[in-house]
């Protein structure tokens, strides 16, 4: 069986000499869909390229700026008295008018455990190590959770 070696350096160096009216097909991807191939010169294909990257910059300036207006916009809007423009600007600017509240809630649990007369046993232990809380919203999000107090009834 005969092996090829490509020598270390053969990944470092082009194929070919730079050369900006070069020809070079290529793959355009368009989401799912099946994708397309297409020609250009190497000079215009550098160009999008530089073009895609000032675009992205100018997305992320822009992005940190709507950043600034969601909050700005967040802390004034309870105590505006101009709720409506506020609330066409957000729309605008794509931002969704929410905040963030901190809570605590005491839940109280009834139910039966079945235990084995002949072992030691704790309840309040049990029910500490077996019992959960979840959130069936992906809104609410739990925290820390603490069995408090533990009685039989």
């Amino acid at each position: 069986m005969d092996t090829t070696t490509i020598e270390s350096d053969a990944f470092h160096s082009p194929a070919v000499p730079y050369n900006p009216d070069l020809l070079v097909t290529y793959k355009v991807i368009k989401g799912y869909s099946d994708p397309e191939f297409t020609t250009s010169k190497v000079a215009s294909l550098e160009w999008d390229l530089h073009n895609g990257r000032q675009s992205q910059k100018s997305v992320g300036v822009l992005q940190d700026k709507i950043n600034v207006a969601k909050d700005i916009i967040a802390e004034a809007y309870v105590d505006s008295n101009d709720q409506d423009t506020l609330r066409s600007i957000a729309e605008a600017l794509g931002i969704e008018l929410t905040r963030t509240i901190e809570f605590t809630a005491t839940i109280e649990v009834s139910g039966t455990v079945e235990v084995d007369l002949l072992e030691d046993y704790e309840l309040e232990d049990d029910i500490a190590d077996n019992l959960y809380v979840d959130s069936q919203s992906g809104r609410i999000e739990i925290g820390d959770i603490e069995v408090c107090h533990v009685r039989e009834a």
